[in-house]
């Protein structure tokens, strides 16, 4: 087991991996900014390293700071986190060659997998269905008409390098088919440095459900069932729940059993989250494999009561997984709401700001994961999620129930939250009734 390991990540997720370390008797090492200096979860690493300027590209993505932090601190192993350079094949690479192992899938599955456009392609080699679509990328508008006539409009350009809705426009018809596919282009290029589409049949008022995976050295691929993100707004996710209210049993069963299966067939290792498009009719459609440990694990972990962040840590170690897939069982129902520094009332703008009161909720089943306190500066440099508050409940609606009283009792000062709109949401007959999509928060607020 590694002595030492550094956390190339900032924030919530960072201080989420200090802890396991602690619990495992694992020194951890902490990187920050200038943005971030000072910051109060970064007492809880036992190392802290400067590594830049205020903007991530100055700090948080420079690879060579990076390394040369592990390098002083003596880590033997570095942690990405989520978001970043957490899903960056390259990094990856860097650091195995440099003599650090990478909490995360290997290099080449990344880069395998991370190419939306190659992971459909395998998707449909093991047998799992995906929407239709273009075969590959498509060059050119003319190319993207042809295609948007065969399969119908409405059609979703989508960038294969893209994530979190950039790169992505939907289409109704031949002029917005036009424009879309330009701007998509242009924005994946200048996000991803991959200017590279492809097209997809657009399911309407589809269900967005994915499957949390963990796969170590030995051959073992375990899922810890699905998260329902179907509340999202501008293709960001803003409530999560598992198990999701959307599929039965034999739909669950039949989704990570292929989820399953598209792991131990590319032989990929660590954890993993496949998703998928749901439509009305609980037919499931691959979308990607994400390649990290995602925002909303804590939903899965408070489902199965298995660390996620210690068994990739075991699985990096060369351990095998500490369970079995027989072991893992689906207890009650857990949501999660991402607490945002947005104006809810303004298209969810950014709301950065200090935060001068802070009263978090508590009491039986609730769990609270953040780096912020009472004093503590939401930086206009970084994401605008603050924490994540995740309600467990024996059946959904008493986890409702738990997470309406437990918002209730949220009290942030000095900035705005999207907390308001999280409640109107979970007191809203359709998500009462489980019958949301994944355009009902921007449908219902315009």
């Amino acid at each position: 087991m590694f002595q030492r390991i550094l956390v190339a990540n900032r924030g919530e997720i960072a201080l989420r991996i200090f802890r396991a370390c602690r619990e495992m008797g694992i020194e951890s090492v902490a990187v920050f900014s200038e943005a971030d200096r000072g910051a109060a979860y970064l007492d809880l690493a036992d190392q802290k390293i400067c590594i830049g300027g205020p903007r991530v590209g100055d700090s948080y993505l420079k690879i060579d700071r990076l390394i040369s932090a592990a390098e002083v601190s003596g880590a033997e192993a570095i942690h990405p986190g989520y978001g970043l350079l957490a899903e960056n094949a390259h990094f990856a690479e860097v650091c195995r060659t440099c003599g650090f192992e990478f909490i995360g899938p290997s290099h080449e599955a990344m880069s395998m997998l991370g190419d939306k456009n190659t992971a459909r392609s395998l998707a449909k080699k093991a047998g799992i269905p995906t929407v239709p679509g273009s075969d590959g990328i498509v060059e050119t508008v003319e190319e993207a008409l042809s295609i948007a006539h065969e399969f119908k409009y409405p059609v979703l350009i989508k960038a294969t390098a893209g994530g979190g809705g950039r790169g992505m426009r939907l289409a109704y018809d031949d002029e917005q088919l036009k424009a879309s596919f330009t701007e998509a282009q242009q924005e994946a290029r200048a996000c991803f440095g991959n200017g590279d589409c492809y097209i997809e049949k657009y399911i309407e008022n589809p269900r967005h459900v994915e499957v949390q995976l963990i796969a170590d050295n030995f051959g073992t691929v375990c899922h810890l069932f699905e998260r329902d993100c179907t509340m999202q707004r501008r293709h960001q996710k803003l409530i999560e729940e598992s198990p999701s209210p959307h599929i039965g049993a034999k739909t669950r069963e039949k989704m990570c059993a292929a989820a399953v299966k598209l792991v131990a067939d590319v032989g990929y290792t660590n954890a993993g989250t496949i998703e998928f498009v749901v439509d009305q009719d609980e037919n499931f459609y691959f979308i990607e494999l994400n390649a990290r440990i995602q925002v909303e694990h804590p939903v899965s972990e408070m489902l199965t009561g298995r660390d996620l962040i210690q068994a990739q840590i075991c699985v990096s170690a060369n351990e095998p997984l500490p369970f079995k897939q027989k072991d893992i069982q689906a207890n009650g129902h857990v949501i999660e709401c991402r607490i945002n520094a947005e104006d809810p009332n303004f298209n969810f703008a950014p709301c950065p700001g200090k935060i001068t009161g802070l009263n978090i909720p508590g009491g039986y089943g609730v769990r609270f994961d953040s780096h912020v306190h009472a004093g503590y500066t939401v930086s206009p440099f970084y994401d605008s999620m603050i924490g994540k508050l995740i309600c467990w409940g024996r059946d959904r609606e008493e986890a409702r129930l738990r997470m309406v009283r437990a918002l209730s009792e949220f009290r942030i000062e000095g900035i705005r939250t999207s907390i308001s709109r999280q409640l109107e949401i979970l007191r809203h007959p359709v998500f009462i009734n489980a019958q949301g999509y994944t355009s009902f928060i921007e449908k219902e607020w315009k």
